[in-house]
């Protein structure tokens, strides 16, 4: 039996739960994938966080435990946090996963921080905005792409607007499910297609 894969979620105050709920779901159940992981949220801090939709979280373990060769994917959602400079623990972080070739996947405010970290100069990405990106200062706005969510190498990046895109880049980085199956998810989940949802379930 193959041992389960571990997605890392970093978790802090005003995490914006709507941005990662799609991939966190589809992630820990398997349900439409086969294939269940290991869901393990990361704090800096063992302290609780709330979120921006007032859920409470008290974080599996700390980003100092967290080595990127124990892991398969990093989840970084947005925050205000990312949005007043901070977050620069987790940054470090995703460059440590990055390095090591294991994907990120960053959302709205999360790739701010990344942008900040250099991480995005050399890879195809997408934000919110490209401005909004550009107002970090960073030199990558040269490989913003227009689109809801984008893959290059290990990391995946989306806009505050699609979480389920985003969470179908993910599973498609990931080599869960068939293409097939990952369009059908797109047509339930974002355009509430009646008909993809035999295919999703088959």
């Amino acid at each position: 039996m193959l041992s389960m894969r571990t997605a890392y979620v970093a978790v802090y105050e005003t995490l914006a739960d709507w941005e990662i709920g799609h991939l966190t779901v589809e992630l820990r159940t398997g349900r439409f994938t086969g294939e269940p992981w290991r869901v393990v949220t990361v704090g800096e801090t063992l302290e609780p966080v709330v979120t921006m939709g007032g859920m409470r979280v008290v974080p599996d373990v700390t980003v100092a435990d967290v080595a990127p060769d124990a892991g398969d994917l990093l989840v970084l959602a947005g925050s205000g946090q990312w949005d007043m400079g901070g977050g620069e623990a987790f940054a470090k972080l995703a460059g440590q996963f990055l390095d090591a070739g294991v994907p990120v996947a960053a959302i709205c405010g999360a790739t701010a921080g990344l942008a900040r970290a250099g991480l995005l100069d050399e890879r195809k990405h997408t934000s919110a905005a490209k401005e909004y990106l550009q107002a970090t200062g960073y030199q990558g706005s040269e490989r913003y792409v227009e689109a809801r969510a984008v893959v290059d190498r290990d990391l995946i990046t989306a806009g505050p607007d699609s979480p389920v895109q985003f969470a179908r880049a993910v599973m498609e980085r990931l080599e869960l499910a068939d293409e097939r199956k990952r369009e059908a998810y797109e047509g339930v989940f974002h355009r509430a297609d009646p008909a993809a949802y035999a295919t999703l379930v088959g």
